[in-house]
């Protein structure tokens, strides 16, 4: 059965660095989706599709996301494309969203695999300052939503030592996964 690998993780927990490394020599039968967000192409972070609010609001309109939400300001979208990949039998790896995960565990049921990416506290601290994009308060309430536990059948993979650790695990997961 094809999976739909929905990745969550802190920001600053090596999200994108881990989708970045797994893009360069994906497994066969994986495919890493790339999310639909309105925000511009060049600022930074995650490899994504830049839409206008208008545009994003006209996609959705016309059916063309399997899941969309909206946090931090922002529309975010996963396009109807997973669908046609998951039919095909492939696997399909998003950057999910941890709070619209019932929606996903609705829509998607038994072929949903819940990834949480974790960090230590200090090492999310440390990750936070040094790439310099939050304020102090910023940071508190990072620290403070990635103490919160983990959501009910979510496997968590550790993140604090080097990303080709975290990707060997990642591997293991998805060459073994588990039952529902």
């Amino acid at each position: 059965m094809a999976r739909l690998i929905w990745l969550t993780g802190a920001s600053g927990a090596g999200k994108d660095s881990l989708l970045d490394a797994l893009r360069e020599a994906p497994p066969a039968r994986l495919v890493i989706a790339h999310r639909y967000i309105t925000r511009p192409a060049d600022a930074g972070g995650e490899n994504h599709i830049a839409l206008s609010e208008a545009e994003f609001r006209r996609r959705a309109a016309l059916g063309l996301f399997a899941i969309s939400w909206q946090a931090h300001g922002r529309y975010y979208g996963l396009g109807e494309e997973i669908d046609h990949w998951l039919a095909r039998g492939l696997n399909v790896l998003v950057n999910g969203s941890r709070l619209h995960l019932p929606q996903v565990q609705q829509r998607y049921g038994p072929r949903l695999l819940p990834l949480v990416l974790q960090v230590s506290p200090a090492v999310l601290e440390a990750r936070l300052r040094l790439r310099g994009r939050e304020s102090e308060a910023e940071i508190r309430q990072r620290l403070a939503r990635a103490a919160e536990p983990l959501p009910a059948r979510c496997y968590a993979l550790n993140n604090d030592g080097a990303l080709i650790d975290t990707l060997g695990q990642l591997r293991q997961l998805l060459e073994h996964p588990p039952c529902n």
